[in-house]
């Protein structure tokens, strides 16, 4: 997080306020600043503010872009967004083995209910996958290293 200014910290906390608060457009605006900054949090939120259509036209494929780059820096959160998006083919081509690869990703770094959660949508998916293809996801999981935003 040190490469991120502090001022898209300040902006992803306001955006997080606005969203709380029902201001959506204020909230996406925010976010955007933050994100456009390489915030991970704030890509992931404004991910879901277009996968919802909240402030934001809805939008599959730019959910998808904002949750990559947020889960390309290691954001949990959006790693099990992004890989649910390539299991269901909303707004990216469906991928079965990179849908496991990023939701096996996210299950390292979530807590409680979310893990349980992403946890079983791991078994599911994998339960509906040759050998072959469970184990690229898994050779996939494990060689995937944090990419730094570049903006």
């Amino acid at each position: 997080a040190g490469a991120v200014h502090a001022d898209a910290r300040t902006d992803e906390l306001a955006g997080e306020a606005a969203f709380a608060r029902g201001d959506f457009p204020e909230a996406a605006r925010l976010l955007r600043k933050a994100a456009d900054q390489g915030n991970a949090e704030a890509q992931y939120n404004l991910g879901a503010m277009y996968r919802a259509g909240q402030g934001v036209p809805q939008g599959n494929a730019e959910a998808v872009r904002w949750f990559r780059k947020a889960a390309d820096q290691g954001d949990a959160k959006a790693q099990y967004n992004l890989g649910v998006m390539y299991h269901d083919g909303q707004g990216v081509p469906q991928d079965l083995v990179r849908a496991l690869m990023w939701v096996s990703l996210s299950t390292a770094n979530l807590q409680g209910e979310e893990r349980y959660q992403a946890e079983r949508n791991r078994a599911f998916m994998a339960s509906k996958m040759t050998p072959a293809q469970v184990t690229e996801a898994q050779k996939l999981a494990l060689e995937w290293k944090p990419k730094p935003d570049s903006h």
